[in-house]
């Protein structure tokens, strides 16, 4: 199995091998992470595509700097907000100044309080999906980034091309979001479910 800077030389050597674990180590990562902001998988298809072969394309331009899977993700990233502003030609996804104006949640919920046969896993996922799908673009991004795709603050900033403070600013506010949403779901149905307990 090749390193990173292994998997570099091997792929400015255009090494068939190299490519194919590149494109099997992370493609499945780049899909997901197209479906979580256009909520298209037509189009999270066409998104994988276009990233590798920009990736392929420019290889002997990457200089380094940033790990490949980064750079894939920024490729991934871009071409998803570059479909989005086509799409919705209105719009803004880059609005850092609004990152102050957001209300503050107004439900707060102790979830470890609720019953136990309430948050069984399939309906929780299912209601996390939906939650997350609802998020505005700009802090969906991040949140699937960070959270979902386990990258770290400086990387999510380097990817969105936006700083470390706005990127943990945006963070919260999703997890913020996010909670408010499924205390607002879980609440509507503990009634329901205490009754015929």
């Amino acid at each position: 199995m090749f390193d990173e800077q292994e998997l570099l030389a091997a792929l400015r050597r255009h090494d068939s091998d190299a490519f194919t674990i590149l494109f099997e180590t992370y493609s499945d990562k780049i899909y997901r992470l197209a479906v979580g902001l256009l909520e298209n998988e037509l189009e999270a298809e066409g998104i994988v595509q276009e990233t590798f072969l920009r990736f392929f394309e420019r290889i002997d331009q990457f200089e380094g700097r940033s790990k490949v899977s980064t750079w894939l993700y920024r490729v991934a990233y871009n071409a998803s907000m570059d479909y989005l502003r086509r799409d919705k030609p209105h719009l803004s996804i880059e609005l850092a100044d609004e990152d102050d104006a957001l209300p503050m949640p107004a439900i707060f919920s102790d979830w470890s309080q609720w019953p136990e046969g309430l948050l069984s896993d399939a309906e929780v996922t299912a209601e996390l999906d939906k939650a997350i799908a609802a998020l505005p673009e700009k802090y969906r991004a991040i949140f699937l980034l960070r959270e979902i795709e386990g990258l770290s603050t400086r990387e999510t900033a380097h990817v969105t091309e936006i700083s470390i403070s706005a990127v943990k600013v945006r963070l919260h506010r999703a997890r913020l979001i996010l909670r408010e949403r499924l205390a607002e779901s879980f609440s509507a149905r503990i009634g329901d479910y205490a009754g015929h307990g």
